[in-house]
């Protein structure tokens, strides 16, 4: 049995018991769900660890998440179980769909997160994680074609840095994040990992900037590089725009124009973003 297929018999088996999730931290302070399960923007996984549990508590969160760009479908799904405010661990879906052709691209991913130090409100310091995503790729013909080394699996590994300034910017709220990510993926690991131009790990700079408009509103924009591994398919970095709705600590919307540059050889790509996140109590 694979392991996502383990993962997510765990995390069914233990709904009845998780049934309530933590509210011992701030509204806002777990992020919205990026399209990897993590917690953190919509592009860059952030330290912030998904779920409000205080560091008695647990919580549980389930997310969707549809991107449509010029030429393709991005649609993602998955869940997140927050442990005692130190480990986040996820699972996610992906379906990538080829518009105007029978072809789609499936891929699922593992993640772990452990919080290093601080938090994102109170410590002087920014809020430090590392995390990993495990990502399994279903179907490898698209990968094969552009000449991936590895076309079945890989793993990405990152560090994140968040920090929430209260009232810095004329009384509102400021956040960022940065995150280094080494990776071989091509186009999040949908086309495979490592090509003919590099097949070693590299590190990939990411970040996020949102200010939040009172308690239940944020606008940020977020920029992930990404490598160029591919002969002849060069990959661009990927960005977007985004506003953020967080009316409690039950859910939350996000709606975004996101840029993901060239895919496979296209024109450049870009549309819009939407994504939900429930936390199931």
């Amino acid at each position: 049995m694979k392991p996502l297929r383990i993962f997510a018999g765990i995390t069914l088996g233990l709904l009845p018991v998780f049934t309530w999730a933590g509210e011992g931290k701030l509204q806002e302070t777990a992020g919205v769900t990026q399209i990897e399960g993590s917690s953190g923007g919509g592009l860059v996984p952030w330290a912030t660890l998904a779920g409000y549990d205080s560091r008695d508590e647990f919580s549980l969160s389930a997310f969707s998440t549809r991107v449509s760009v010029d030429d393709f479908r991005l649609y993602a799904f998955g869940a997140a179980l927050g442990l005692f405010d130190r480990v986040e661990l996820s699972v996610a879906r992906q379906t990538f769909d080829l518009i105007d052709t029978p072809y789609e691209i499936n891929q699922n991913i593992i993640g772990a997160k452990v919080r290093l130090y601080g938090d994102v409100v109170y410590s002087t310091w920014p809020q430090l994680s590392a995390g990993v995503q495990y990502k399994e790729l279903q179907d490898d013909l698209l990968a094969e074609l552009v000449g991936a080394e590895e076309t079945d699996n890989g793993t990405d590994f990152y560090l994140a840095a968040s920090k929430a300034h209260l009232g810095a910017l004329f009384g509102y709220n400021l956040f960022w994040d940065l995150t280094l990510r080494g990776t071989k993926a091509n186009q999040f690991g949908l086309l495979g990992y490592g090509g003919a131009n590099n097949d070693s790990y590299e590190v990939m700079v990411e970040g996020s900037l949102a200010v939040f408009l009172g308690r239940k509103v944020a606008l940020g924009m977020e920029y992930r590089q990404k490598p160029d591994n591919l002969a002849g398919l060069e990959e661009e970095d990927a960005m977007d725009v985004f506003v953020a709705y967080i009316p409690n600590k039950h859910f939350n919307l996000t709606a975004a124009w996101v840029d993901l540059g060239t895919i496979a050889g296209s024109d450049p790509q870009s549309g819009p973003y939407f994504s939900f996140t429930g936390y199931l109590w």
